[in-house]
């Protein structure tokens, strides 16, 4: 029987010639991920361990982005522990406060994840790097400690669903709003524990941010992880931004899909999910009442990149943000904060009325930087909108591209660049 993108990557990683799905196996890593908050959880956890030093410090990633710059005494203290611990196993890939930016962006980015790595993370949207054709996924902190010392991980393999894209995405329709339209197709736990894989000539019309947030979100379908197929654009994005050999895999043409969903991204229109579940989409022509709004957010492991930022600025470029509306921005990392600075884009945000923050985590959690209080509600570039996710349980977050979220601010309703007249021409 042939075998998934997945399936291949994982055999790889256990020495095994087949897998197949329900298998459990054990699997070399390439990479182990933790931030700021599940990083101290899982440094605990390893002081309990009979052996007390990593198995590999060059494979390693810890990213201060939750609460950092520290929030409070607590927020401190676990960054603190996570410093004395990279410090002490001299961790190779250690980004704090100058460094560090959201982690999600900042790996790939860094060079540190490529095609055919098995990645772990503590942190669910680990997911993202199989936009690159990795495998990656969220683990507990006490698998991030494991993986830690032993360099391996255990893993049940997964079945997977073949998501086949056609046609090219058209008007200010990206990648959150594909991915936005599968969870709403498929629901949230639609994907459990299933491989997402991604695949047809619809790829080649999204950008490798596309990809990132496609990959991401993966999670919020339930999914184990997303993948997409290593092509000359996936190819050029590692050869700009790794030094690190890869390996390309691809699904054998007899691999075992559960489902199979075709999806022509020629009629895919600006999706926003409405509270409390990402599921909960709406397209922007079936919005009939106006939803009117407290805050916007642009940034986050999903929608923090350079190509979000630029939609963002191109619609609140000689525009206000609408009175009484809080519009927050958030580069996702330190080198696309300074190329954002470089082409002008922090200027038109300021102007518009936005604040511009360093990158972090900090709204997308309820954290800090954008805490909602009851009653209030927020547009939103991120990836949850659960109850009391972004501040006070009676809150309300709408996830949304950032062409709506941009747009929104100005209004100070959900609103699409096409209210003021603006068509965009997709440029991949």
């Amino acid at each position: 029987m042939g075998m998934t993108m997945t399936q291949k990557i994982l055999a790889q990683a256990a020495h095994l010639d087949q897998v197949e799905a329900g298998q459990l196996i054990e699997a070399d890593l390439d990479l182990v991920l933790g931030n700021d908050i599940t990083s101290p959880v899982a440094i605990r956890e390893m002081d309990k361990f009979e052996q007390k030093e990593v198995f590999n410090k060059e494979k390693i990633a810890l990213v201060m982005d939750h609460f950092v710059p520290n929030k409070d005494i607590k927020s401190a203290e676990n960054c603190k522990c996570v410093r004395q611990f990279a410090c002490k196993h001299d961790i190779t890939n250690y980004f704090d406060v100058g460094q560090m930016g959201i982690e999600h962006a900042l790996l790939p980015e860094q060079g540190l994840t490529v095609a055919g790595d098995v990645i772990i993370g503590a942190d669910s949207h680990t997911c993202t790097y199989g936009a690159l054709g990795a495998f990656s996924t969220g683990v507990g902190s006490t698998d991030m400690a494991a993986g830690m010392v032993t360099g391996r991980a255990w893993f049940k393999v997964p079945s997977a669903i073949k998501i086949n894209l056609t046609g090219k995405p058209c008007g200010w329709v990206s990648g959150k709003d594909v991915i936005l339209h599968i969870i709403g197709m498929i629901g949230v736990d639609g994907a459990l524990y299933q491989s997402l894989e991604f695949t047809g000539d619809g790829v080649k019309h999204l950008t490798m941010d596309d990809r990132f947030t496609i990959a991401n979100m993966a999670i919020e379908a339930g999914a184990k992880n997303g993948i997409f197929p290593v092509d000359e654009k996936a190819a050029e994005y590692m050869r700009e931004h790794s030094k690190r050999p890869y390996k390309v895999y691809e699904a054998d043409k007899d691999a075992r899909y559960d489902e199979e969903y075709t999806i022509d991204l020629s009629k895919l229109r600006p999706t926003v999910a409405f509270p409390h579940l990402p599921e909960n989409t709406k397209t922007i022509d079936e919005i009939k009442e106006d939803v009117v709004i407290d805050q916007v957010v642009i940034g986050s492991c999903t929608n923090g990149r350079i190509d979000d930022l630029r939609v963002a600025a191109e619609i609140l470029n000689g525009r206000k943000v609408k009175e009484n509306i809080r519009c927050i921005i958030l580069p996702a990392t330190q080198e696309i904060y300074l190329q954002a600075m470089d082409e002008g884009l922090l200027r038109s945000f300021i102007e518009a009325g936005c604040v511009v923050s360093t990158p972090t985590c900090g709204p997308c959690l309820g954290g800090y930087m954008g805490i909602l209080a009851e009653g209030e509600r927020c547009v939103s570039t991120t990836n949850r909108n659960f109850v009391g996710r972004m501040g006070h349980v009676k809150s309300e977050v709408y996830l949304a591209s950032p062409a709506v979220a941009a747009a929104s601010a100005v209004t100070g309703k959900i609103s699409s660049p096409e209210e003021f007249g603006m068509w965009e021409e997709r440029k991949v």
